[in-house]
């Protein structure tokens, strides 16, 4: 019998289970291989790897100093805003880190306490609710196996299995796959770009480069042609110049976009969900890291009294959250109305040369 079962061992999952693991007895579960170096497991988070203002801020706050070796070259300090829509275009001051995202994830499992067990390589199956707790079911080498928990936490990003079985006709963020491949680039491209097209999507694509490679990436609504939308994108930006030869990967996940502060959602009783399981990634940039570590921070925070009521503790923590998602997409309509974002580029404001 645990105290705590955590599904997903991403920012969220393990700075949880760092937090709490000296206190409580905790497990964690996560599908992918987070403590060795493994090339036949393909497994690795869709993410383009830049870590920004409000995570750098929130890993300052936990008191974490993330080593060097995480970091890739080039580190980002612009923008380049690209409107193929309006054919329109910006550069503008950011401050990124540009990091190896599977060595980031696998930091944070690293500082996670001895005492927390861990169970990677598995798969989470189901849950039953039990007058103890809860049952998990999960998959581990091909076997079946079962523990018991008291409290369960979805940590499991967009599309939350945990979420998905616990409140199947709830009110859920508009989901989007986002689809990247990385290509070989001997060029070095100084700044992260950012792509708007609606005829590619309502969302937004975007270029990073990492060491000798460039990523592309696009988030797209599911089952509206996505991969022929993916493709027109590429051919786009072809003809702009840019040199997608030489492709290495691809990858794709789920992703949540929050459209509601209703589509945040903590939990009930003894399950609470934490980062994008939770509702919680920015509904403008997509960006989630730091909304990871802050919902896990107040989870830890809401169970220092106990288990009793802790949910309730922690909706009341995560009100900041809930206005955060709201002033984010307030500010949508600049960046995503055609129109909108049209005068604001032609103004130049806080652009740079």
């Amino acid at each position: 019998m645990y105290d705590v079962v955590i599904i997903g061992a991403g920012p969220a999952g393990s700075n949880l289970a760092r937090l709490i693991g000296k206190k409580l007895k905790v497990l964690i579960i996560d599908k992918r291989d987070m403590e060795n170096e493994s090339p036949g497991n393909h497994l690795s988070k869709c993410c383009g790897g830049l870590l920004a203002p409000d995570a750098q801020k929130m890993i300052a706050k936990l008191g974490l100093g993330m080593p060097k070796d995480i970091l890739v070259d080039p580190q980002l300090f612009a923008v380049r805003t690209i409107d193929l829509t309006n054919n329109l275009e910006r550069l503008y001051q950011r401050f990124y880190w540009n990091m190896d995202r599977d060595k980031f994830d696998k930091w944070l499992v690293s500082i996670i306490p001895p005492e927390v067990e861990k169970k990677f390589n598995a798969m989470f199956k189901s849950f039953i609710e039990i007058p103890e707790g809860y049952e998990v079911q999960y998959l581990c080498n091909g076997e079946s196996l079962s523990v018991k928990t008291k409290i369960l936490i979805g940590a499991d990003g967009g599309f939350s299995k945990v979420r998905n079985l616990m409140n199947k006709e709830g009110n859920f963020p508009e989901r989007y796959i986002a689809i990247q491949e990385w290509f070989e680039c001997a060029d070095k491209i100084p700044y992260f770009t950012a792509i708007f097209d609606e005829e590619i999507t309502d969302f937004y694509s975007w270029i990073i480069p990492k060491e000798n490679y460039l990523l592309l990436g696009s988030a797209l609504r599911p089952k509206e042609n996505t991969r022929e939308k993916y493709e027109c994108l590429k051919s786009k930006l072809i003809n702009l110049g840019f040199n997608f030869e030489h492709k290495v990967k691809t990858e794709s996940a789920h992703i949540y976009r929050p459209r509601e502060v209703s589509q945040f959602y903590v939990g009930r009783g003894r399950i609470a969900f934490i980062g994008e399981a939770a509702g919680a990634i920015s509904p403008s940039s997509a960006e989630g890291i730091s909304y990871a570590l802050k919902s896990s921070l107040y989870l830890a925070e809401s169970l220092e009294k106990g288990m009793d009521g802790f949910v309730e503790r922690y909706q009341k923590k995560v009100r900041n959250i809930k206005v955060n998602l709201f002033m984010k997409n307030l500010k949508s309509p600049a960046m995503y109305q055609p129109f909108v974002r049209k005068l604001a580029m032609k103004s130049g404001l806080q652009s740079i040369k």
